[in-house]
């Protein structure tokens, strides 16, 4: 049986899960943020604040 996350909580769990998989992987920002989209359940428009987020904090805090 699946667990329905409040929409912040995934949002918060992908700027983690991103965080991580930077130091893991050589890949950029926005193919991260893709995973992270499908993995989470993210849509485009979450997608797209998560790239320019991170690209302002790279460190994934505000």
């Amino acid at each position: 049986m699946s667990t329905i996350m409040p929409h912040d909580e995934l949002f918060r769990k992908a700027v983690a899960w991103i965080c991580a998989a930077k130091e893991e992987s050589s890949d950029s920002i926005p193919v991260l943020v893709e995973k992270a989209a499908v993995r989470f359940n993210l849509g485009p428009r979450d997608a797209e604040f998560l790239v320019k987020f991170l690209r302002d904090h790279p460190d994934g805090t505000a």
